[in-house]
């Protein structure tokens, strides 16, 4: 599975912005998605993740109630709407796959993924 992660950009404080994040090589309805980001001098941490069906969400309290994961299989694609943005949301953002179907707390974990997008770059300014 290949990943292409894009829509990234600069953004004022309050705004949005989507994240898309494109599979080829091999369908991936049968993979859990999971988005991380990285800042600068961090380490990276889980964003959100989602079920195989796209049934199961989950996100972390730091983006639980403006940012929202959701999927299109038909499309090979997986979103990250995210609103509301705070300086602190500036972040590399990279999505990834892991070959189960429902998330798990492993999902919480980017060492549990096997497969990772190239990552896009989210600034956003005060």
């Amino acid at each position: 599975v290949q990943l292409q992660a894009s829509g990234g950009g600069l953004v004022q404080v309050g705004g949005s912005l989507r994240l898309s994040c494109a599979g080829s090589g091999r369908t991936f309805s049968g993979y859990v998605m999971g988005w991380f980001r990285q800042a600068p001098g961090k380490e990276r941490e889980f964003v959100a993740t989602i079920s195989w069906a796209g049934t199961r969400k989950y996100h972390a309290d730091s983006v639980k109630g403006r940012f929202t994961i959701s999927r299109d299989n038909a499309k090979n694609t997986v979103y990250l709407q995210m609103n509301s943005l705070k300086p602190e949301d500036t972040a590399v953002y990279f999505c990834a796959a892991r070959a189960v179907r429902v998330p798990s707390s492993a999902c919480l974990n980017p060492i549990h993924y096997t497969y990772w997008g190239q990552g896009t770059l989210v600034t956003v300014s005060s």
